[in-house]
């Protein structure tokens, strides 16, 4: 691990910024600022606007574009330039800090490829990792796009895979980093690793889930528990809003959030198997730490998912709700990896 501190130490503030940017992703949906940018270039939007009249040129672009023409430009009290520029901030923030994850992955891997730092595998975990970043930035300019046509909100398949794909390639970077700080291989739990594996895939499909809940604001209807509306499991309105199941169950609001409130009991069921099965084996510090951390954090999780229902999606509790998501996605990880390595 020593020789390796450097490479350590670069992959894991790549995985604190790609952290600090789904936060600031989060905080960009919940104020509705993602469409507030409405084009994309590599070097002439790197800062905002720094005259007055460079940001009357942005608004007067902004609003020929259907949110402002069809949502914002009736608000009540109007909507002028400072309005503007709030949501501006929050989109072109997410955008720099995007900007700033791919020099801080680039420029350090060229230069532990020069000075020969970086063994075969690794530099081939890498490039996959690079390759992820890249299509990251194509899938932010893919989801922003399906809102600037007719409909002044964007795609919630596309903002879903955008979010997923963000917490893969933070996972996937973090794997990485785990195999440098864990060089020795522990004796591999079978059954472990299993009901791990599986708990994975499933906390997958829930953030999967959590992104189309973002992308329907599915989050504002049937604000009770643990029954939806009127007392009903199985509300009424899953079958009536789309004319399938799996249309309801895909993009209806009450089908959407039936999904992701029914799988978080699946993900805690899952995690609490894996504590208790872990208990009849000798587990070393490490698997002990991840099991334990993993109740705890899917726990609060799940209380917190209640609360942010419960209150409306209040923009502090939305947050928090994701970012425990990104904890509990990263207590996963290292868990699986100390049951797989």
């Amino acid at each position: 691990m020593k020789n390796n501190k450097p490479v350590i130490i670069w992959l894991l503030s790549g995985c604190a910024l790609l952290f600090i940017m789904v936060m600031v992703g989060g905080i960009t949906r919940l104020t509705n600022s993602g469409l507030s940018m409405t084009d994309w270039h590599l070097i002439t939007d790197t800062f905002p606007p720094l005259t007055e009249e460079k940001w009357n040129e942005a608004f007067d672009a902004y609003k020929t574009f259907p949110e402002y023409q069809k949502i914002n430009q009736y608000k009540e009290g109007g909507f002028n330039l400072s309005d503007y520029k709030f949501i501006y901030f929050w989109e072109w923030f997410h955008r720099f800090i995007g900007r700033i994850i791919g020099i801080v992955f680039i420029i350090p891997f060229l230069y532990f490829l020069i000075k020969k730092k970086l063994e075969t595998s690794t530099i081939k975990k890498c490039v996959v990792l690079l390759l992820m970043g890249g299509f990251q930035g194509f899938l932010g300019w893919f989801m922003v796009r399906s809102g600037l046509i007719d409909n002044p909100d964007v795609s919630h398949f596309r903002l879903a895979l955008h979010l997923t794909f963000a917490f893969i390639t933070f996972a996937y970077t973090l794997w990485v980093a785990l195999d440098l700080i864990y060089p020795k291989k522990n004796e591999i739990i079978t059954p472990l690793r299993k009901i791990a594996r599986i708990a994975l895939v499933f906390l997958i499909i829930q953030i999967i889930y959590g992104g189309f809940v973002a992308g329907l604001n599915a989050g504002l209807v049937h604000n009770h528990w643990p029954l939806m509306s009127d007392g009903q499991f199985f509300h009424e309105s899953i079958q009536l809003e789309q004319p399938t199941l799996l249309k309801a169950f895909t993009e209806g609001k009450s089908g959407v959030q039936f999904i992701h409130r029914t799988f978080a009991y699946v993900v805690v069921f899952i995690m609490v198997l894996l504590f208790f099965k872990s208990k009849k084996y000798s587990l070393k510090k490490q698997q002990i730490k991840g099991v334990n951390s993993l109740i705890v954090i899917v726990l609060i999780q799940f209380v917190l998912g209640i609360l942010t229902l419960l209150l409306h999606v209040p923009l502090w509790l939305g947050l928090a709700h994701q970012l425990v998501a990104f904890a509990l996605l990263s207590t996963m990880v290292y868990t699986l990896h100390r049951f797989s390595k």
